[in-house]
């Protein structure tokens, strides 16, 4: 569970810093480029550490794609974007392709699992 909070907190972070760069961009304020540093390396520390018990390609596909889907709703949010039907269909697959990938670690893990049981 410890791990899955800091993948939390990795989306989180890089969610923060990607929204700052653009916060920074359009008031011309340049402090929010410094703090945009420091998400995103917090962002990449923490899910360094996240994979030590999730699997890499879970873990990039949740900390990319939750960030992907929570950036484009934030920047309709914050930032007056247009949201089309197009993007929702994208940010839906991506959604699908995200639970794919999970659930396809899963199978996997129990079908080494039942390897190494049948060997004993």
């Amino acid at each position: 569970m410890f791990y899955w909070l800091l993948l939390a907190l990795a989306i989180a972070f890089e969610i923060t810093g990607t929204l700052l760069m653009k916060w920074s961009g359009v008031s011309g304020n340049p402090i929010g480029y410094f703090l945009m540093l420091l998400m995103i390396a917090l962002s990449y520390i923490t899910l360094s550490f996240s994979i030590k018990k999730i699997a890499l390609g879970v873990a990039y596909a949740m900390w990319e794609g939750i960030g992907i889907l929570f950036i484009t709703l934030f920047s309709v949010l914050l930032f007056e974007e247009p949201l089309s039907l197009t993007k929702i269909l994208g940010l839906t697959t991506l959604v699908a392709g995200i639970m794919l990938i999970k659930s396809g670690t899963r199978t996997a893990k129990k079908v080494v699992q039942e390897a190494q049981h049948a060997g004993v």
